[in-house]
């Protein structure tokens, strides 16, 4: 077996933590809300900008992964690159960085998932298309439905190959992201960039 996560296959990632959704938890709300706090009390506060808890595990009465995202907007004017140091530091681990975004997650273990399970999206302030989305979930609950069962399905076919699952998700995620732009047009737009 590896001695850490970062010497395991992409298929070994996959058969260690599936795909697989439960019905919604209530206490999802709070485990955000104690994650986002142990953020702020490590990140000076000039680094942050918002945090918001995004995904299906923010939107209540549907199935989701047991799963917590977290994004998190700072400033523009801020280095990336230190708080990725601060976050390290924390106990998160680095999943994917491209030009202006880093993808983190914690509760990842060599025994599997641990009881809480985070995925932290740090971007710069403006770079938050989840937002819409969720909102028009919470706001359209026959819509969050329909996205419920997408993914129901998607589980079966998709249990062990996340990066599948996730590709198969996209149509459904821009259609209803693009809805959303219209509808809510200049909701989180605000003076800071």
């Amino acid at each position: 077996m590896a001695k850490n996560l970062e010497d395991m296959s992409l298929e070994e990632l996959w058969q260690l933590f599936p795909i697989f959704l439960e019905e919604h938890n209530k206490d999802w709300t709070a485990w955000y809300t104690e994650e986002s706090r142990r953020i702020q009390s490590f990140l000076p506060a000039n680094q942050l900008y918002k945090m918001h808890h995004i995904g299906s595990t923010s939107i209540e009465g549907i199935w989701a992964k047991p799963i917590i995202d977290i994004l998190l907007e700072i400033p523009r004017s801020e280095d990336m690159e230190s708080i990725k140091s601060e976050l390290l530091e924390h106990g998160y681990l680095l999943m994917s960085e491209s030009e202006g975004r880093m993808s983190f997650n914690k509760g990842y273990t060599l025994q599997g998932f641990a009881e809480r399970v985070f995925h932290l999206h740090l971007r710069y302030y403006g770079d938050h298309d989840e937002l819409y989305f969720r909102d028009y979930l919470k706001d359209h609950p026959a819509v969050a439905k329909d996205y419920e069962q997408l993914k129901l399905i998607l589980w079966k076919n998709y249990e062990h190959n996340r990066d599948a699952y996730t590709a198969a998700k996209t149509d459904f995620i821009r259609q209803y992201t693009q809805k959303a732009h219209k509808l809510y047009e200049g909701r989180y737009d605000d003076k800071l960039a």
